[in-house]
């Protein structure tokens, strides 16, 4: 029996254009439009599960033939109603949701009134277009008496089309009906048997046919069908049942003579490919008779690869040589031993880019130097080494190109400056890993009479960009090793020698390249391994440690939007103020570079994006929905401007995705930095806590990764005399302490440690110096100074200000001589907090590198003797300079 559905008498009309909703079928449309977006909000989603809305049909004015009544209707205002007529034949034209679209439609007098099953809300980004995403059932058909406007969208007074219950109950009665009825479930099951056969589908859907009445049965075989707009249509005005069993009869019918044509021509293809598979058996059984008797032809791959050597613009003398090859490649069988190797040895000579060079752009200083500044900040002294470069490059282009060596800690940009460089220069970029090499054939290649032999990594990366003149970047220059298989450090002074690259021999090509045109970029993190011959060949340019305030400048305009991007985040979901990137700055990185910056940044976002996806939730209307299964539905988007649709199968369970809802942003707070990133690792009181008795003194050295901060402790205890020194020690830094320690035996008098018939400080009495972090290796001369103010400050049991450290060299006469890495040693304390800075004072020309904030934020002291170090070091001055005779 029919099942009864209170139809209003007005309901708002979604129009759907070439398209037709049939009761029982379930379908999702999405709704953009402003009418249709307007129209699901007030009739369906304020009024949930009691909510009904009319589905239309509409037709373009192209389409000649019209099947039923035709609704025409004037155009209605925001303000009042017009009114309709329902006329049979021609309508008038009409505008649809008020888009001002061009097209011209008709409206259908009939439609089908739907609820919704789900409906979820959703907004886009970033326009902030509010959509929904509804599932409808088609429950009955209406038709359509007046139609109108409410606001943006239409509403229809409508009656009801459906037989009534005693006209249903005599049709039911009526013997041809059912025949028909018989006969229509026959073929239907005759179609589902062979579906199942085909698709490997359960039997759910002969449950069907014996559960849901035959009138329901019709509507929903007919929606699974591909079927012309006036098909649907003609279903749709079919109100007597018996007119709509026959029309699905003849529709279901139609489609099973479909499939049966389709498995024919099938099996007729399945017969083609079956003899082209034996064709292709006894091809390649000819091939290998041919193969045995020698005569298989490969001229035409031969010459295929002649042409392409021609093409290659070799130079004359290496021209000559590829042909002595190819001709000897000629001569040989494909089944002898020597010709692959061959072969792909022609290859690489017709794939190297001879003369294929970058065309280069007329060279703009000003946009050079504006893209170096949007990658990198500050970097002042590199970038002005490359735009010199390119002023040389403008006014000699053939100018050699230079070699620079970048040095600094990670994560500074050495790698990323060279890709700059390229962009700059508009030329390819190719980048070659020296990290852990030892083996020379990975720079010149082997030789083509091992096995498996392969050209260099040089020659190799020229062949991948396909240009003769890249910038090319030598990463971990100084991480090359050398052992019996060669040293790769002393093959690549060919490669960097711009008197030599021109004719660079490759083991492997054999035939000397020219490398004369390549930029050569190096990076390393120290100097010391690098051969000094290597060295002299490089231009080396020295990339420090960045200051904190350096380091928030990057984090606010590349590393915070770069790790946002890579989250999917947008600052409408997450804000980092500048107060707390100073915090994590301050707090949990003491590093040269920002690598850690960026992981505890990404820490952050990986946080908020869990939020933010916890936050969403979908907003189901009615969960709790009868449907009918059957695997005869397929997916369809309509061809609607207003509406995405696609048919679901009954039965299936669909979960409708809900988009992401925009909130307010999360804002990063002190708390929220120890909840991610844990309690703070460092503060600028850990000078001040560590130096609390005497015996301590604070040093700076310079180690791969920059600057850093070096404690010294000393101790004296009961012994005979001895000194121990412990912390992982090289043999430099334990002749420093050796000399230290002797200076202040010789000066204990002069100094007030020791009265005059006491001279000998270590009666009695042994000396331990420690260097923390004993995990760590330690040497290098720098310490001297430190280690004769730790052992001062012990035997005359004064502390050492907590607020100065101090590095320099000394020797046993008292003098402090320069050190290295002095810029990198004062960003260190400037990041521990210190405020005052000992230097040697002829390192007073290595203090102009320091950028004048840092230079500003801190008290440099210079000292020439052992003498100042100590004035300065003790709080109030040296107390026993005044009596001593120094």
């Amino acid at each position: 029996m029919v099942e009864s559905v209170e139809l209003p008498s007005r309901l708002g009309i979604l129009p759907f254009r070439n398209k037709v909703l049939l009761p029982g079928a379930i379908i999702r449309i999405r709704c953009t439009s402003p009418s249709s977006v307007k129209l699901v909000e007030q009739e369906l989603w304020q009024r949930e599960e009691k909510g009904l809305i009319g589905i239309l049909p509409v037709r373009d004015d192209a389409d000649a033939s019209a099947i039923g009544p035709v609704l025409s209707q004037g155009m209605g205002s925001d303000s009042g109603d017009r009114s309709s007529r329902v006329q049979s034949g021609a309508s008038d034209s009409q505008r649809v949701d008020g888009k001002n679209h061009q097209e011209v439609i008709q409206w259908h007098s009939r439609g089908v009134a739907a609820r919704a099953l789900q409906l979820s809300r959703g907004v886009e980004k970033p326009s902030g277009r509010v959509t929904y995403t509804v599932v409808l059932e088609g429950l009955c058909r209406f038709t359509v008496q007046e139609l109108s406007t409410r606001g943006t969208y239409y509403t229809a007074r409508v009656s009801p089309s459906e037989m009534t219950k005693a006209e249903m109950e005599q049709v039911e009665q009526d013997p041809d009906f059912i025949s028909l009825s018989r006969q229509f479930k026959a073929t239907a099951m005759e179609l589902i048997s062979v579906l199942e056969q085909k698709q490997k589908t359960g039997g759910r859907t002969k449950v069907l046919l014996e559960t849901v009445p035959v009138h329901k049965l019709a509507d929903i075989f007919v929606a699974s069908f591909e079927m012309s707009f006036e098909e649907q249509l003609s279903m749709l005005d079919s109100v007597d049942l018996r007119v709509r069993l026959s029309k699905a009869m003849e529709l279901v019918d139609r489609h099973l003579q479909s499939i049966r044509v389709a498995e024919k021509i099938t099996q007729k293809v399945e017969g083609q490919l079956s003899k082209s598979q034996k064709e292709f058996l006894l091809r390649q059984q000819m091939r290998a008779i041919k193969e045995e008797l020698g005569d298989e032809d490969d001229e035409d791959d031969l010459v295929a690869l002649e042409r392409k050597m021609q093409s290659a613009e070799m130079p004359a003398y290496i021209w000559k040589h590829a042909q002595r090859e190819l001709r000897s490649l000629k001569k040989m069988q494909p089944q002898q031993p020597g010709y692959n190797s061959l072969r792909v040895y022609l290859e690489l000579l017709a794939d190297l880019p001879w003369k294929k060079a970058t065309e280069e752009n007329e060279l703009d200083l000003k946009a050079a130097k504006e893209r170096l500044d949007s990658d990198h900040y500050g970097l002042v002294k590199v970038k002005q080494r490359i735009i010199e470069y390119l002023a040389v490059r403008k006014l000699k282009p053939d100018a050699r190109g230079p070699v620079l060596c970048f040095v600094g800690p990670p994560g500074v940009g050495k790698t990323s400056l060279a890709s700059s460089i390229a962009a700059a220069l508009g030329r390819k970029f190719v980048r070659i890993s020296l990290g852990g090499v030892k083996d020379e054939a990975d720079i010149r290649g082997h030789r083509r009479t091992y096995i498996g032999s392969m050209p260099g990594r040089l020659i190799d990366g020229l062949k991948r960009v396909a240009v003769c003149n890249p910038v090319m970047l030598l990463d971990e220059i100084d991480k090359t090793g050398s052992d019996v298989r060669g040293d790769p450090a002393s093959a690549l002074l060919e490669v960097l020698d711009p008197e030599q690259n021109k004719k660079f021999s490759d083991h492997y090509l054999n035939v000397p390249f020219d490398l004369s045109k390549v930029v050569f970029v190096a990076t390393a993190n120290r100097m010391q391994p690098i051969p000094p011959p290597l060295l002299d060949r490089m231009e080396v340019i020295e990339l420090p440690g960045y200051t904190p305030e350096e380091k928030l400048k990057i984090a606010m305009h590349h590393l915070i939007p770069r790790v946002l991007e890579q989250h999917g985040l947008s600052a409408e979901f997450l804000q980092i103020p500048e107060a707390m990137v100073k915090l994590v700055v301050q707090r949990y990185t003491r590093e040269a570079g920002v690598r850690n910056l960026e992981r505890n940044l990404a820490a952050l976002a990986r946080a908020a994006a869990v939020r933010v996806v916890e936050r969403d939730q979908a907003v189901p209307l009615n969960k709790d929905v009868h449907q009918v299964s059957s695997p005869l539905l397929e997916n369809r988007l309509s061809d609607a401007a207003e509406v995405d649709m696609e048919v679901i199968p009954i039965g299936a369970d669909h979960e409708i995705p809900n988009p992401l809802r925009i909130a307010s942003p999360l804002v990063v707070d002190e708390a929220m930095l120890e909840k991610v990133l844990g309690p703070p690792r460092f503060d600028d009181r850990e000078a001040a806590e560590r130096v609390i008795s005497p015996g301590i003194s604070v040093g700076l050295v310079w180690t791969a990764v920059g600057g850093e901060v070096q404690f010294v402790e000393a101790t004296a205890m009961s012994g005979k005399g001895e000194l121990h020194l412990t912390g992982q020690l090289g043999d430099v830094i334990k002749e420093s302490a050796q000399i230290a320690l002797t200076w202040v035996r010789a000066r204990a008098t002069d100094l007030k440690l020791a009265s005059a018939c006491e001279s000998n400080l270590l009666e009695g009495r042994d000396i331990h110096i420690h260097f923390p972090a004993g995990a760590v290796p330690k040497d290098g001369p720098s310490a001297g100074v430190t280690l004769v103010t730790a052992l001062v400050s012990l035997f005359g049991q004064k502390r050492v200000r907590a607020d100065t450290a101090m590095t320099g060299e000394m020797t046993l006469r008292g003098l402090v001589l320069p050190v290295g890495g002095i810029k990198d040693k004062i960003l260190a304390a400037h990041r521990y907090g210190i405020k005052r800075v000992i230097l040697p004072e002829r390192n007073l020309k290595d203090l102009v590198e320091v950028p004048s904030g840092v230079l500003a934020s801190m008290e440099i002291l210079l000292a020439k003797r052992m003498e100042d170090v100590l004035e300065q070091a003790f709080e109030g001055g040296c107390p026993w300079r005044l009596h001593s005779k120094l």
